[in-house]
């Protein structure tokens, strides 16, 4: 559903691709130490991608949807949202309700996501929605909207937690939640997943589960 620059793996280009030939004048690479991180990638010789119809620029447009997935003691959680609002710098409230934060995050759900639902739908462009799948549970107008307009409906993991503390037992189950209730609510599994705050073990975990076509955990590239 519409053009997805996630999707397009580097592994098309063919070798015979002159993107991928070095130059005559060009030395060969030299290799780089051994190193738990790749701070090197595709160097001065990238792929070509192969944008459809022979295009030099892919633009993605990206819903996120996390609201009624974000921190709240409502769900058993020991503490308040407190990312990503319009509230800057508020900390976590531990055990108690922060009313304006949850005021914000319903106002997505309630009205935000309709304005953009009207601004796309009505100029026919597609685009990708992160979507955390507790989330969808409890907007099912919202999922069934998505899935009329035929726009791509990644997964944004289970929760609209920070995973950098979580245990890997806790991560993998909301991971396959992530797919199962995905499925169950929209009527097709995620193929693409953006955890959105991974930890060391998110990548391994997402491969264990199997299923996707993507992952668009990393920021270390132009390409996917």
């Amino acid at each position: 559903p519409g053009l997805m620059s996630s999707s397009v793996k580097p592994e098309d280009a063919t070798p015979h691709d002159p993107q991928m030939q070095p130059r005559e004048d060009q030395a060969p690479r030299p290799k780089a130490p051994a190193y738990a991180r790749d701070l090197v990638g595709y160097g001065r010789s990238p792929p070509n991608p192969k944008w459809p119809g022979g295009a030099r620029v892919a633009v993605q447009f990206v819903i996120n949807y996390e609201e009624g997935s974000e921190n709240c003691i409502l769900d058993g959680d020991k503490e308040s949202e407190k990312l990503l609002s319009e509230i800057v710098g508020v900390p976590a409230y531990p055990g108690v309700r922060h009313m304006n934060m949850e005021s914000l995050y319903e106002y997505g759900s309630r009205s935000g996501f309709w304005r953009l639902h009207r601004l796309f739908t009505e100029r026919n462009m597609p685009l990708t929605v992160y979507a955390c799948a507790m989330a969808l549970e409890r907007n099912p107008e919202a999922a069934q909207a998505m899935v009329e307009a035929g726009w791509e409906i990644a997964s944004h993991g289970y929760r609209w937690w920070d995973y950098q503390f979580v245990d890997e037992a806790t991560e993998r189950e909301h991971i396959r939640l992530a797919v199962e209730v995905q499925q169950r609510v929209t009527g097709t599994r995620p193929l693409g997943i953006y955890q959105g705050k991974p930890n060391v073990n998110t990548l391994r975990l997402v491969a264990e589960e199997g299923g996707f076509l993507y992952n668009s955990d990393s920021y270390a590239d132009d390409l996917p």
